[in-house]
């Protein structure tokens, strides 16, 4: 019987799929996250291991496990992984893409909505100290209808922010390293702009590219100082895209008008400086956590592991 470790809980549509399927199941079931050496000291035989994005999967981690064929990792991104090491073994790896690309561009429109009508701020506000009554200048936010929203990354979710967005009315370019086709630009509602001139006339920026070596702090002050100082940015991508430090000083200098972050720099620590602003939204990377989107992800694991253990090509293969 081979043997599947999950280093989180997983719903149950993946662990059962597995339990049917005739495989011995192993759950972490610790209240925080699994820490390095008590994942090593639980996959010394295991055959298939199943890890969220904050597993960190390294070389120690793969050498501990002779006997592992899969690592399937439970997030679109992959970045915890040493995927070249576990190719160099003969692991293959998976991720779980596109099932939550409608789930994180929900919540990129949501950010964007919360910051520009001031929505979370104004929660805060009527639980702390109520409001004195409705007044023509109070509390004032912006629409969003007509302004110019930026996509860094114009994969699966940017995509769909795009669409989301021309539906209520905003102006969409994109910066990417291999721009769009003119049709498909045409087809999307999307226009290319360098990262420079989008950076410089885009009232939101969104970030919903992948984690790479040449995008690490992409966002720092040179960029910030470069953005309108009534222009905000969003970012449900990877965290260390963002320089954290130059953020917050930007926003302390009113660079910027705001910052909505659902991933972080070092998560999962948070900026402490951050937290004190009253134009940053912060959300506990809950980019794809609605019950829908992790059901699907829960049910491609589950079918990699089964189609690996068949000796069957797995789906979504990042180390190929």
């Amino acid at each position: 019987m081979s043997k599947v470790y999950l280093s989180a809980k997983l719903p149950k549509v993946a662990t059962q799929k597995l339990i049917d399927a005739g495989f011995e199941v192993t759950v972490y079931d610790g209240t925080k996250l699994i820490s390095h050496e008590t994942l090593l000291q639980n996959i010394e035989d295991i055959d298939f291991l199943i890890t969220p994005l904050s597993t960190k999967v390294d070389r120690d981690i793969i050498d501990a496990a002779p006997k592992l064929k899969l690592i399937a990792n439970f997030g679109a991104g992959f970045n915890n992984i040493d995927t070249a090491y576990a190719k160099e073994k003969g692991i293959v790896v998976t991720n779980t893409p596109k099932v939550s690309t409608n789930a994180v561009a929900e919540v990129a429109i949501g950010l964007i909505l919360s910051l520009s009508h001031r929505i979370v701020e104004g929660d805060k506000k009527m639980r702390r100290e109520g409001f004195p009554g409705w007044a023509p200048l109070y509390f004032l936010g912006n629409e969003i209808a007509g302004k110019t929203l930026g996509i860094v990354g114009l994969g699966n979710i940017g995509r769909d922010i795009a669409r989301k967005a021309n539906a209520l009315g905003m102006h969409v370019q994109y910066y990417k390293r291999n721009p769009l086709s003119d049709p498909e630009e045409r087809s999307e509602k999307v226009t290319y702009a360098p990262l420079n001139t989008l950076i410089a006339t885009s009232d939101f920026i969104v970030i919903s590219a992948p984690q790479t070596d040449e995008n690490y702090h992409q966002f720092a002050m040179s960029a910030f100082k470069a953005m309108k100082s009534t222009a905000a940015i969003i970012n449900v991508g990877r965290g260390p895209i963002i320089d954290e430090t130059a953020l917050l000083e930007a926003l302390n200098n009113d660079e910027i008008a705001g910052a909505a972050l659902d991933v972080y720099e070092n998560e999962p620590d948070v900026n402490d400086g951050l937290k004190l602003l009253k134009n940053v939204i912060l959300t506990p990377h809950i980019g794809n956590a609605t019950v829908e989107a992790r059901d699907a992800m829960a049910k491609i694991v589950a079918d990699n592991v089964i189609l690996v253990e068949q000796e069957e090509v797995a789906n979504f293969i990042v180390n190929p």
